[in-house]
């Protein structure tokens, strides 16, 4: 009699890991766009059902296509890399960080309110503007631009509307040229 044959390969994959504790290799973090976006609508309906406070932080690096441009993919991963660990240093372990396909980064903050979030965020814009890179012999200086929106009151209905007045604060914050955080109320209207 042989053996077994092997089991066929799962056809579906997970969409999230489990939660990592603090302290595991940068490499496995942040949370792909599937998995953040994922945390973000359990967070967001656990504080609609407890009504606690939930703010959101879109991050980016000012100009960094252009540093991508000038200096190479590897600068661009490597500057990122360093706003993750500056994040990472600066947040909770109960808060979760997320890349954007487009080179974001979200930050999901429980239990935080606008106070919070805007203690969070202009600590990460002062920390950046401490990063310093090398590159041909230059030293390069970044920048961020961060957009929080934040839900108090058990609204909005939907977290889209917390995704998109983060989104909004961060177009303010990248108009006015960067290195700076704005804020907006997710529950105020769009305007």
């Amino acid at each position: 009699m042989g053996a077994f044959p092997p089991p066929p390969p799962p056809r579906v994959t997970p969409m999230a890991e489990p939660v990592r504790p603090r302290g595991d290799p940068p490499e496995e973090a942040p949370f792909s766009l599937a998995q953040i976006m994922h945390l973000m609508r359990v967070e967001f309906g656990r504080a609609q059902r407890y009504r606690y406070p939930l703010s959101c932080l879109l991050i980016a690096v000012d100009r960094l296509g252009h540093l991508r441009d000038l200096y190479g993919y590897e600068a661009k991963e490597e500057i990122l890399a360093e706003v993750v660990s500056l994040l990472e240093a600066q947040s909770r372990g109960c808060d979760f960080l997320g890349r954007l396909m487009d080179d974001r980064l979200l930050a999901v903050v429980p239990h935080t309110g606008a106070e919070g979030a805007r203690v969070l965020g202009e600590r990460l814009v002062a920390g950046a503007r401490r990063l310093r890179f090398v590159s041909d012999d230059r030293e390069l200086g970044v920048t961020l631009s961060v957009g929080a929106s934040t839900t108090e009151r058990g609204d909005p209905l939907f977290f889209d509307s917390l995704l998109a007045a983060a989104e909004g604060a961060l177009e303010e914050a990248s108009a006015a040229g960067g290195d700076r955080l704005s804020m907006r109320d997710a529950g105020a209207p769009a305007g």
